[in-house]
């Protein structure tokens, strides 16, 4: 291979190296400006996301403000109408007053122009009617032949003998209306003196008083334009009557269990504090609960301690509700537990049941508590109802006898339930009247003196003592001893 070779070679080589690297060059640049041009692109694509993302946020958060812009300006503006509606009605009441005003004035200064002319009449008649006076007086003296002091005398006279004569009418009318009175006087006072002397089981028919510490809470209890006392008054179907008794409150109602509900209600309300109809409803509800309660275990404990046995949920609960009801001013529940004592004491005597004369005593005034005007006559279906037999029914409406119903007492048991039922009620009014209140250190003597005295409980018929002793064949000394 000559030199030339070699050179033409060696060029070739560097041509070629050139070319190679002119190439690759241009390819690289290529390559590169298209890279280039691409991230451009993508940066201006991403720019222009951004920039539509950052106009929309500004578009929302303009928008936001504007509304809220607009949400405190239409606020403003709704407070400017309101404060300018009510200065507009305060401008209107004041012009009405003022206008009421001056036509009160007006009407002041035309009933002043009135009395003035009225007046200035007044004066022109009292003078006329001294003149009118003066002239009748000169035209009577002359007729009459008398003066004026000579009349007057005579008047004196007449006008002396009219009222001696009234004065009798009306001294004897008083005398009249006094005797009149006395009856109730001594009426008023002899009910005065039972009631204070009345035994811890007698209660009144229809008004149980409530005691206050002082008149302010009765302010409380009427409430604002009365609503609690109407709330009150709806809840417990019990009349309140406020007025100006010191310290007391009278609830008055027929039915005994309502108004120891509203008073129970009422003496939780005034020692809570919290006195509205709310409160009112709640408070009553939980009373009913608990008076319901109580009735209930007041007729188990009945019917344990007299030892009777079986009786049904709703004789039981009967016998719970006498204990707010009272016969001829004893006690009803009290009363049957009397009666069932004796009955029980009398049949024992007799050798029949104790325990079923108890239980005819316990039951014989069911009905009364209910249905006191269809006593003896309800107390059958209550009892069958009760499951109570045909002949504890027929012993329970017979003690009625000649009174409410025409049940004949035939069977022994029978009259001794007739007998006590009324004797009982003697008992209990001599009771009464000893200082120990009981009839534990009563004697018979002193029962038999009552017995004789008919103005003594003269709601205890004694004919019907009488026919319960004759019925059993006893003396009636033997029937007090019982």
């Amino acid at each position: 291979m000559d030199l030339t070779t070699i050179i033409f070679a060696v060029v070739g080589l560097l041509i070629g190296a050139g070319a190679g690297v002119l190439l690759a060059t241009t390819v690289l640049r290529n390559a590169l400006t298209k890279k280039s041009n691409q991230l451009l692109s993508e940066a201006k694509e991403k720019g222009e996301v951004i920039k539509k993302e950052k106009i929309l946020q500004a578009k929302e958060k303009f928008l936001q403000m504007k509304s809220d812009y607009e949400k405190e300006t239409n606020e403003k503006k709704r407070e400017l109408q309101k404060a300018e509606s009510k200065i507009q009605q305060q401008q209107q009441q004041i012009n009405q007053r003022n206008e009421e005003l001056q036509r009160k004035v007006n009407e002041l200064k035309n009933q002043q122009q009135n009395l003035t002319n009225q007046q200035e009449n007044l004066k022109n008649k009292e003078v006329e009617l001294q003149k009118l006076q003066e002239e009748q007086r000169r035209k009577l003296e002359q007729i009459s032949g008398l003066t004026v002091s000579e009349a007057k005398e005579q008047l004196k006279e007449a006008v002396k003998d009219e009222a001696n004569a009234e004065a009798m009418i009306l001294a004897k009318e008083i005398v009249e209306e006094a005797r009149m009175s006395a009856n109730q006087d001594a009426k008023k006072i002899l009910l005065e003196t039972i009631q204070r002397t009345a035994s811890e089981h007698a209660i009144e028919n229809t008004v149980s008083v409530f005691n206050i510490e002082n008149d302010e809470i009765k302010g409380r209890i009427i409430g604002r334009e009365g609503r609690n006392i109407r709330a009150l008054e709806s809840l417990t179907g019990v009349e309140i009557i406020i007025d100006d008794s010191p310290d007391a409150i009278l609830l008055s109602g027929f039915d005994p269990i309502r108004r120891e509900i509203a008073r129970l209600s009422l003496q939780k309300l005034v020692t809570d504090g919290r006195i509205h109809p709310a409160r009112i409803e709640e408070v009553v509800k939980k009373v009913e609960k608990q008076v319901e309660q109580e009735i209930i275990e007041t007729g188990k404990r009945t019917v344990i301690d007299l030892g009777i046995h079986n009786l049904a949920p709703e004789l039981i609960r009967m016998i719970g509700r006498m204990k707010y009801r009272s016969s001829y001013g004893q006690n009803l529940l009290q009363h049957s537990i009397e009666v069932a004592k004796l009955s029980s004491t009398m049949a024992a005597e007799l050798g029949l049941n104790p325990k079923v004369a108890k239980r005819a005593g316990l039951l014989h005034d069911i009905d009364f508590e209910l249905y006191p005007e269809q006593h003896c006559k309800k107390a059958p279906e209550l009892l069958r109802e009760g499951g109570v037999g045909d002949d504890m029914i027929y012993s329970v409406c017979s003690h009625g006898y000649g009174i409410c119903c025409d049940v004949e007492p035939k069977h022994e048991m029978e009259k001794v339930l007739f007998a006590a039922d009324e004797l009982t009620g003697l008992i209990w009014s001599a009771a009464l009247m000893r200082p120990s209140k009981s009839v534990s250190d009563m004697e018979v003597s002193s029962l038999k003196k009552k017995f004789k005295d008919k103005k003594f409980a003269a709601g205890c018929s004694r004919d019907v003592i009488r026919t319960g002793a004759e019925r059993l064949g006893w003396e009636l000394d033997k029937l007090f001893e019982e």
